[in-house]
């Protein structure tokens, strides 16, 4: 499904400090609403610290980062605090996000089929459409890319 043009689907979801956080709550901003597999793990600590890092470059084109996995407000606080993260992490043990962005996939894992979660990115505008779709995210060069995309984005 080629999400670019659509209408983001809407969410509530508690980041980790137990604050709710709905895509409506930041209309008027661009969001950029990064889904990762899961907390304390190589790639998915790449990213987030790319995040961490460069957050004042990605606010500075007015973008708000959303991190989203299934894990629980308790483990993204420890990931949180271990990787001193300085935007919100929401936790979707229901599978919320996951499911109406269609991020759940079967993989197998040790020979045996279960459900994986997709990397994959959004860029989503003021008026909630999504404007980018990474589906195929390299967690080192993420960011590179979000930025490049956006600074064409500003001089055209």
């Amino acid at each position: 499904m080629s999400w670019e043009g659509q209408q983001a689907p809407d969410f509530r979801l508690p980041d980790q400090d137990g604050n709710e956080h709905s895509l409506a709550d930041y209309r008027g901003q661009t969001v950029l609403l990064y889904v990762y597999p899961r907390d304390n793990t190589p790639g998915c600590t790449v990213e987030a610290q790319q995040f961490r890092d460069r957050l004042e470059e990605l606010q500075a084109h007015g973008v708000q980062v959303l991190g989203v996995s299934r894990d629980t407000v308790k483990s993204h606080r420890k990931f949180a605090d271990k990787e001193s993260l300085n935007f919100p992490i929401l936790a979707d043990p229901e599978h919320e996000v996951l499911k109406a962005y269609n991020l759940l996939k079967e993989k197998t894992m040790f020979g045996k089929p279960a459900l994986g979660v997709n990397r994959e990115s959004f860029l989503i505008d003021e008026q909630g459409v999504i404007r980018r779709h990474y589906a195929k995210v390299k967690p080192e060069a993420h960011v590179d890319e979000i930025l490049q995309d956006l600074e064409a984005t500003a001089s055209s």
